[in-house]
């Protein structure tokens, strides 16, 4: 709301000169005055007019209106100032018109009831915004008490009726925060029961194994070899979560640092899709890569984005059956690169895909321990696409498969 930038008494002082000369304008032009009479008339304009901004003045420097216990006093007050105020200036103009005491009588009862009409009228309907600021302080002394739903009544259109609006958009937004933080707290224990889950199942295994291999429990080098094998398979899971949870520790810290470099875009999908050829035959999915010319030199942080594509593949793998096709391609598009990681698996259901991205969030189907994880893969892809200045989308139907979609400067 704008506000004035005239001090407020000189906007006083200067609504009192205007007010004065536009009715000494009116006296002379209706009633032609002879110039004495005119000069008299501005000295008492102007006198009363002193008067009346000298009282409100000294009300206004005195702060007699804030220390009232309540509005309906406060602006009471002010019918009783200004009906006072309007009293004197009639009674000094009767006395100077040299009126009869009889008239002078019947205009100070008239006054008087003139005045006490004023008063109660104003004092009416004063209660009217009194209520309904009476309301909106129940409204704010329930949500400090922690009751989020409160809402203010808006009725009207002036400021109290705004403030009611700009109270419910602000209890508007401490519900939804506390929905979010009740949610990430939820989720955060649910992490950490599958952290402590995850991380004890391969340490204890791997302390069983080798226990056994070192109180000589194993000497057939098959055996021995398969032991070793599954430790170090158990080892680079507990270095994979321990990882992640480090990547969202960044994340929480405030994002990311990339450090871009020229690289090839080429390269690095080749790299991944040969690190993900075992795990590829082993499930049984046909592994596809395709770099469109033109794409390469970029600038990007290599480490960064191959994190970035072993999330997404890793993903695709998990969730595509066997036979299945994970398809990473990658093309330019003007002062952006592209790159799709597509997949024939079973699709993402409607109700988890607005949250794919959340931290800690993990679908129904991926509450599997033996395919899902703690919800962090996508969370930390989105973070290092953004780190970069670009951006992570989906597309996903449940006969067709997935397809994720990175766009990244180049």
């Amino acid at each position: 709301m704008k506000t004035s930038r005239l001090p407020v008494p000189l906007l006083f002082a200067s609504g009192l000169v205007m007010i004065s000369i536009l009715s000494l304008v009116y006296f002379y032009f209706s009633m032609h005055p002879p110039m004495g009479d005119l000069s008299l008339m501005a000295v008492f304009l102007a006198t009363t007019a002193a008067i009346s901004g000298l009282v409100g003045l000294i009300s206004y420097r005195l702060g007699w209106l804030n220390r009232s216990p309540s509005l309906k006093i406060s602006l009471l007050s002010i019918y009783a100032i200004a009906s006072l105020l309007t009293i004197f200036n009639v009674w000094v103009t009767a006395r100077l018109m040299f009126a009869s005491q009889h008239d002078l009588q019947l205009a100070a009862v008239l006054l008087v009831f003139a005045a006490g009409i004023a008063m109660l009228l104003g004092y009416f309907l004063s209660i009217g915004i009194t209520h309904r600021i009476a309301a909106l302080k129940m409204a704010a002394n329930r949500l400090a008490d922690g009751d989020l739903s409160t809402r203010a009544k808006t009725q009207g259109h002036d400021e109290v009726a705004a403030l009611a609006h700009s109270f419910n958009h602000m209890a508007e937004q401490l519900q939804q925060a506390d929905a979010a933080q009740r949610e990430l707290d939820a989720l955060r224990r649910e992490l950490v029961a599958w952290a402590t889950h995850d991380l004890q199942t391969p340490l204890t295994a791997i302390r069983v194994q080798i226990e056994a291999l070192a109180d000589g429990m194993v000497d057939d080098p098959a055996t021995t070899r398969r032991y070793l094998t599954t430790t170090r398979r158990q080892v680079d899971e507990l270095s994979r979560l321990i990882d992640d949870l480090f990547q969202v520790a960044q994340l929480d810290a405030g994002g990311m640092i990339v450090q871009p470099v020229t690289c090839s875009l080429g390269d690095l999908i080749s790299d991944t899709l040969e690190s993900f050829t075992a795990l590829a035959n082993e499930s049984g999915v046909m592994l596809n890569g395709s770099v469109t010319t033109g794409v390469d030199p970029v600038q990007l942080d290599c480490a960064r984005v191959g994190r970035l594509l072993n999330n997404l593949v890793g993903n695709a793998i998990r969730y595509t059956p066997s036979g299945g096709c994970v398809t990473l391609t990658a093309w330019r598009e003007e002062s952006v690169v592209k790159i799709s990681v597509s997949d024939s698996g079973e699709g993402i259901s409607e109700e988890d895909l607005p949250h794919i991205f959340d931290r800690f969030y993990r679908g129904e189907k991926s509450r599997n321990r033996g395919k899902g994880g703690a919800g962090l893969g996508l969370a930390i892809a989105q973070g290092i696409a953004k780190a970069h200045g670009g951006s992570i989308s989906v597309q996903s139907n449940p006969t067709l498969g997935t397809i994720f979609i990175v766009t990244l400067p180049a």
